[in-house]
């Protein structure tokens, strides 16, 4: 078998929601991620409110807060 050490794999978000003192996000692949919101200071002092006004830019590859000035990359978050 011959596989191409180019191949890159894109890693897509399809939700996001806030628990728990976390952030979670459901990737495309049924994966979830749950990171403590401590480690981004501008969601983590957000009112519930301006953390549920997200939209996912570039097909879920990214997170954005426009009104928080967060833009989170998926890729990172793994």
């Amino acid at each position: 078998m011959n596989l191409s050490a180019n191949k890159k794999i894109v890693v897509t978000a399809n939700q996001v929601w806030f628990a728990d003192h976390k952030l979670y996000v459901l990737l495309h692949d049924g994966r979830e991620l749950g990171i403590p919101l401590e480690w981004f200071p501008k969601l983590s002092k957000a009112t519930e409110a301006e953390r549920q006004k997200y939209r996912l830019i570039g097909n879920g590859i990214g997170i954005c807060w426009e009104s928080l000035d967060e833009d989170l990359s998926v890729s990172a978050l793994l």
